[in-house]
């Protein structure tokens, strides 16, 4: 891989660890609420999308539709709610689970065929995820849980329409112009519970900004660079490494359950992808 193209991947990795950092930041620690931190992170990412589009191309973000918007927005909301109640690690685990899953069941819905092997891996990543949300004195709390899977099949709803887009970029940004309006409307549904504070605001925009807008500029001018296997493969990396930061960064534990959950749904998606490449 050459060295530019390893550059911006690990920086696109470390971005997208970031959003569940600053998200689980700033709704333990600061006094902002999902919803403001939704809506903030969605503006602060529009504006940042439309100025890097703008720069480049010299004219108005053109790209996206209203599909795309709902499925950003729900993703947006739902991971701003299940931080409310999980460790950054295990949020992601179950994001990045869920986003991968989901788009494994449109394909079979499609009509794809899985191979000996790929069963073998898909049972293995449903086993991890049986792990990580069985009671027990480390489990997550199941609401904020099913929020963050939630949060994942919209993601991969979003991931599988942007599929074959010519300009990614532009068509993020607008997605993203579109979900402000939703995510303004659930700032005012929920305006009795509404507070914030400078640094839950920082975080948001650093959110929005910094680790999703950047982010996603970052990781598109990497994708010409990466082979499908390699895309798909560099992205396993990001529950853990948000599980290692989160340790270091927040002090939230590394517990075996953990630990044993992302071998299953990591090595058991990591089968079904090295299996398809093969076939």
């Amino acid at each position: 891989m050459p060295p530019r193209i390893l550059l911006l991947t690990t920086l696109a990795m470390f971005a997208f660890a970031g959003n569940s950092l600053l998200c689980r930041l700033a709704l333990r620690d600061t006094a902002i609420d999902p919803a403001s931190f939704t809506t903030v992170r969605l503006v602060a990412g529009a504006v940042t999308l439309w100025l890097l589009v703008r720069m480049r191309r010299g004219d108005r973000p053109a790209g996206g539709d209203w599909f795309g918007a709902a499925a950003l927005f729900v993703y947006a909301a739902a991971f701003s709610f299940a931080y409310v109640g999980l460790a950054a690690g295990t949020g992601a685990l179950l994001l990045f689970g869920a986003v991968q899953l989901s788009m494994i069941a449109w394909g079979l819905l499609r009509g794809e065929r899985l191979w000996r092997w790929q069963i073998v891996g898909l049972l293995l990543a449903l086993a991890g995820l049986l792990i990580l949300l069985l009671p027990g004195a480390r489990s997550p709390s199941l609401g904020s849980a099913l929020l963050m899977l939630l949060a994942g099949i919209a993601w991969g709803a979003y991931s599988l329409r942007g599929r074959g887009v010519p300009d990614p970029l532009a068509a993020t940004a607008g997605n993203f112009l579109r979900a402000v309006p939703m995510a303004i409307v659930l700032a005012v549904l929920m305006l009795s519970r509404q507070q914030w504070d400078g640094a839950g605001l920082l975080y948001a925009v650093l959110s929005g900004a910094v680790t999703s807008g950047i982010g996603y500029a970052i990781w598109y001018s990497a994708l010409p660079g990466l082979a499908a296997m390699q895309a798909a493969s560099v992205q396993l990396s990001v529950p853990l490494l948000t599980a290692v930061l989160g340790a270091l960064l927040l002090a939230e534990p590394l517990t075996p359950r953990l630990l044993l959950a992302s071998v299953a749904i990591l090595g058991g998606i990591a089968l079904v992808l090295f299996v398809k490449r093969r076939a």
